[in-house]
């Protein structure tokens, strides 16, 4: 199977081009942004050596459902989806925070509260939990949006302390993130799912707050399957999860977790297919549709006519 590695393309009135992990993002004429997903994988802060088909169009379509499904709680940057790989939207000045917003006791939150800690973020956690237990209300626990390295917790109180949000924008942010991410759980629900944790970013232009980035994505969400959770968790058994989370599973069976010396395992065409193939599951439980492969024959070329047909309408 074929898949989008990279691009190098030069659309008209281009102004700048960045390439992250997975995302190609083309600036036009300093105003619009084209957000290319690529197939490229990460895992460990590494980006893996082989592409996955079809990943690009799984995460970019979730995000554009997503988004779609909650632009009456809060405007959005898309303007338009040209290519299932492809969203354009306006260019924000992003706010310099992530909004982690929590429903569960899982991942990291879990990591500092089995560690001793009662608070995460400044906020209150009380005592006799167990990983992956419901929380008596979701609870935000913001991280810093860090320009080098890995994001740091940072609570409330700092945040407005320093400056880094005004209070009045900051508790719109609250707002809207309490708010999606109860629209998410309830979209989650339909589909069998729990919506544990998730993050939410969001950036302003021209004095409206706008949602930026996907959302509700596996890159950027956990899921539980809700069929079985509190007979698991009664059991005191592990979670069925619904993440990429397989992907880091295989390359810590074969001895790779980004550390020094480590070498990324073959990448065979076997697993690339079937990494392919869970990519296409995930997008099947979350979105509860049939997943409808793009052409793949020319997929730089597709882009390319698709996004050149939407620059023209801007």
């Amino acid at each position: 199977m074929k898949a989008l590695k990279e691009t190098h393309f030069n659309f008209p009135n281009q102004s700048s081009f960045y390439k992250g992990k997975v995302r190609d993002v083309y600036t036009i004429a300093n105003q619009y942004m084209v957000m290319i997903v690529s197939d490229r994988i990460s895992a460990f802060d590494v980006v893996l050596p082989e592409a996955i088909p079809f990943k690009g169009q799984v995460l970019n379509q979730i995000a554009a459902k997503f988004l779609s499904a909650t632009q009456d709680i809060v405007p959005n940057w898309v303007l338009n989806v040209p290519d299932p790989m492809v969203t354009i939207g306006r260019i924000c000045e992003p706010f310099k925070v992530e909004m982690v917003i929590r429903g569960y006791l899982a991942g990291h939150a879990w990591r500092e509260y089995s560690a001793g800690k009662r608070s995460v973020c400044g906020v209150a956690l009380p005592d006799g939990l167990k990983e992956n237990d419901k929380l008596p209300q979701p609870i935000i626990t913001p991280t810093t949006k860090a320009a080098v390295g890995h994001d740091e917790d940072i609570s409330r109180e700092d945040i407005l302390a320093k400056g880094i949000v005004s209070l009045t924008d900051y508790e719109k942010l609250e707002q809207y993130t309490y708010a999606l991410y109860q629209r998410g759980t309830e979209i989650a629900a339909k589909s069998g799912l729990i919506l544990v944790d998730t993050k939410y970013e969001f950036g302003s232009a021209d004095g409206v707050i706008y949602l930026i980035d996907e959302i509700h994505t596996p890159d950027s969400s956990r899921y539980f399957y809700a069929e079985g959770y509190q007979e698991r968790q009664d059991n005191n058994e592990p979670q069925k999860q619904l993440s990429k989370e397989f992907v880091r599973k295989w390359l810590i069976e074969n001895g790779f977790q980004g550390k020094d010396g480590q070498q990324v395992p073959q990448m065979t065409a076997e697993i690339v297919n079937s990494i392919s193939d869970r990519y296409i599951e995930l997008y099947e439980q979350i979105v509860g549709e049939k997943f409808i492969k793009a052409d793949a024959d020319a997929i730089s070329a597709r882009i390319e006519s698709n996004v050149l047909k939407a620059i023209e309408t801007l």
